[in-house]
C-alpha cells in the first residue's frame, strides 16, 4: 500500500502558506514535518485530512483519492480540543462512535488505555457513598492529562493511519518518555505515521525520511541519513591533557565552542580532521578525546532554515540538499 501527497499548494490572500509539497510513504514508518512556526506544517496536515480545501494538488492511497470518510485515520491536533465543560468519558464514547464502535468494544479500550496511559483515576473517578456521583470535566484535568485524552481519542479505534501534530508538545519528561513508548508500539504495528514535530532528537529517533519547511516551501527533502552523509562529517569533537590552542590555530581550523569537556571544531571534510590528529600525534599531544561525527538534525535544521531557501540553493551545502530532493 502506498500513500502519497502530490504538488500540495494553498495561498490565503498574497500569502503562499504551503507551495508544492510532495512525499511520499511506499510502506509503514513515520515521516516527519519540521519547520518553525508559520512554516506550513499544520496547514500541510489539514489538507491531507481534508480539514481544509487545496487550492492545487492530490492526496492519494494506492493511487486513488485519500478520504477519510474510507480510511480509518487518528488525528492528534496540535490544537487541542477537548469540550471543557463535558465529561472526558462521555467525549471518548462519543469518538468512538463517530469510528463506528460499539459501547462495549469503546469502553473495553478506553480501560485499555487508561491503564497504559495512566489516567484511570479520571475516567472511572471512585464514588463515595452519600455524594453525588460526579464524572471528570476536561477543565479538570492539568494540561498533560488532557493530552493523553486526545491521544485516547486518536488511537481508540486503532487506525491505519496515525496524523500526530506535535504530540509531545509542553509534556514533562515521564509523559514524554510515555508517548514515545506509545508511538514505538504503533510503530511495531505496522502504522502509517505523519508526524510533525520541534523536537529534532524525537524526529531523528522516530523517522527515516523527512521534509523540512520553510515559508511553506520544501527546502531539504529525503531520507534522513542520506541527508546527513551528503554533509559530510564535519564536526570534530577534542580533548586533550594539554592546551593545543596554538596547533588549531597554525592550521586555520575554526572553532565552534571551547568548553571545559572538550573543543567543538568546524572542518570542510576528512582530510582536515586527519591533518589534526597528525599533529597532535606529532607533538605528543595526549588525546583523550577525537570523534569526528555527521551533522545533527538539529545542526541540518538550522543551517538550511537560517540561512533561507535562496542562500540555501546557491551554497554548496544547498546544492547537496537539492540532489538529495531529486533522487
Amino acid at each position: 500500500m502506498s500513500f502519497e501527497v502530490k504538488h500540495l499548494q494553498k495561498k490565503y490572500g498574497d500569502k503562499q502558506v504551503v507551495e508544492d509539497l510532495s512525499f511520499k510513504l511506499d510502506g509503514p514508518g513515520v515521516y516527519a514535518l519540521l519547520g518553525t512556526n508559520g512554516a506550513g506544517k499544520s496547514t500541510s496536515i489539514r489538507m491531507i485530512l481534508g480539514i481544509l480545501a487545496k487550492d492545487h494538488g492530490e492526496v492519494l492511497l494506492n493511487g486513488e483519492n485519500f478520504d477519510t470518510r474510507k480510511v480509518d485515520v487518528g488525528y492528534l491536533a496540535e490544537e487541542r480540543g477537548l469540550y471543557p465543560k463535558y465529561p472526558i468519558m462521555d467525549q471518548l464514547l462519543y469518538f468512538a462512535s463517530l469510528k463506528g464502535l460499539s459501547t462495549d468494544v469503546a469502553m473495553e479500550r478506553i480501560k485499555y488505555w487508561g491503564e497504559r496511559l495512566e489516567v484511570m483515576e479520571y475516567l472511572f473517578p471512585e464514588r463515595k457513598k452519600g455524594k453525588k456521583f460526579k464524572p471528570t470535566l476536561a477543565e479538570q484535568l492539568s494540561k498533560g492529562n488532557q493530552q493523553k485524552i486526545q491521544l485516547m481519542a486518536a488511537l481508540i479505534s486503532d487506525p491505519e493511519f496515525l496524523i500526530l501534530d506535535e504530540p509531545l508538545s509542553g509534556l514533562d519528561p515521564v509523559n514524554t518518555e510515555l508517548f514515545k513508548s506509545v508511538i514505538r508500539e504503533e510503530i511495531e504495528k505496522k502504522k502509517y505515521i505523519i508526524m510533525s514535530s520541534h523536537q529534532m532528537p524525537v524526529i531523528e529517533e522516530f523517522c527515516e525520511d523527512i521534509t523540512i519547511l520553510n515559508r511553506g516551501k520544501a527546502i531539504v527533502q529525503g531520507n534522513l541519513n542520506e541527508i546527513k552523509k551528503s554533509y559530510g562529517r564535519v564536526n570534530l569533537f577534542v580533548k586533550c591533557d594539554e592546551d593545543i590552542s596554538d596547533i588549531i590555530s597554525a592550521l586555520g581550523l575554526r572553532v565552534i565552542n571551547d568548553t571545559p569537556a572538550g573543543i567543538q571544531i568546524k572542518v570542510k571534510n576528512e582530510m582536515e580532521a586527519k591533518n589534526l590528529l597528525r599533529q597532535l600525534n606529532e607533538e605528543d599531544r595526549t588525546v583523550v578525546r577525537f570523534e569526528l561525527r555527521e551533522l545533527s538534525l538539529h545542526e541540518i535544521f538550522i543551517e538550511s532554515v537560517g540561512k533561507g531557501v535562496e542562500d540555501n540553493a546557491q551554497n554548496p551545502m544547498g546544492n547537496k540538499m537539492e540532489e538529495v530532493v531529486s533522487e
